[in-house]
C-alpha cells in the first residue's frame, strides 16, 4: 500500500464535504506517522487549521488522534478490510504410546565448543506492540484584545479565535490612557496623549462658545426684568 504521500488541499475539502454529508472517509497513515505507517483510520473531525497543523482526527482502533495533513493519505478502495484467516486443520489422534525397553548407554561426554564455534540460541520473539501516536493537548485559541479611536470615541472589544467574546464598547478617555499605559511601546502613548490634548481643546472651545451664549442669554433675561 502506498503511503508516501500526504492529502492535498483538494483532498482535505473533498474529506470536509464528505463529513458534511454524514460519511467518514478512510485515510491510510504515511511513513511520517511512525510506526503506524501503512495502516488504516477514519477522518472523524476536522478542527481549525490556524489553530494547529494536526486538526485532522482519525479514528484508530479505540482512539481518536489529530494528524497532520503530511501524516495521512487517501485509502484505496478495499483497505481497512479483514483478512480471513484460515482455519488450522485439526492434528491427528495421538496413537497410543508402546512402552520400549530401556537401555543404558555410556555415552561420552561432550566437548565444550571451542571459542570462534558459532552457538545457536533460541530466543523468542516478543509480540509486535503497535505504536500509539501521543495526543497532543489542544492549545486554546488565541486572544485578541482591541483598543481603537474613531469619531471622537474609544472603543474596547475581545475576541478569541474567531469567536467575539466582547463587541465593541465605549469607554472614558482616562480609562483609555491607563490601557496604554500598560503598553510599553514608543510613540503609542504620545499618540494617545495627542489625540486627548486635541479633544482637550475643542472642548474648551465649546465651552467657551456655550458660556458666550449664556452671558448673552443672561443678559438678555436681565433686560426682561427691568422692562416690568
Amino acid at each position: 500500500m502506498d503511503a508516501g504521500q500526504g492529502l492535498s488541499t483538494d483532498e482535505v475539502q473533498s474529506i470536509r464535504e464528505a463529513l458534511a454529508a454524514g460519511r467518514r472517509p478512510r485515510v491510510v497513515f504515511t511513513a511520517s506517522a511512525g510506526q503506524i505507517a501503512g495502516q488504516v483510520g477514519q477522518v472523524v473531525e476536522l478542527t481549525d487549521p490556524e489553530v494547529s497543523d494536526e486538526f485532522v482526527v482519525v479514528r484508530f482502533g479505540r482512539d481518536e488522534l489529530p494528524f497532520s495533513p503530511a501524516d495521512l493519505a487517501v485509502a484505496p478502495k478495499g483497505a481497512g478490510r479483514r483478512l480471513v484467516e484460515p482455519k488450522a486443520e485439526p492434528e491427528p489422534p495421538a496413537s497410543p504410546a508402546v512402552a520400549a525397553p530401556e537401555f543404558v548407554l555410556d555415552t561420552p561426554r561432550v566437548p565444550a565448543p571451542r571459542q570462534g564455534e558459532p552457538k545457536v540460541e533460541q530466543t523468542e520473539k516478543a509480540p509486535a506492540r503497535r505504536a500509539v501516536k501521543a495526543v497532543k493537548p489542544k492549545s486554546p485559541a488565541g486572544l485578541t484584545v482591541t483598543l481603537a479611536y474613531a469619531d471622537g470615541e474609544w472603543t474596547v472589544a475581545a475576541q478569541q479565535g474567531t469567536k467575539a467574546l466582547a463587541k465593541p464598547y465605549v469607554v472614558k478617555p482616562a480609562e483609555a490612557l491607563k490601557m496604554v499605559a500598560l503598553v510599553d511601546v514608543p510613540g503609542v502613548q504620545e499618540a494617545v496623549e495627542q489625540i486627548l490634548g486635541t479633544e482637550r481643546a475643542e472642548a474648551e472651545q465649546q465651552a467657551e462658545k456655550l458660556r458666550a451664549e449664556l452671558a448673552e442669554i443672561e443678559a438678555r433675561l436681565a433686560e426682561l426684568r427691568e422692562a416690568r
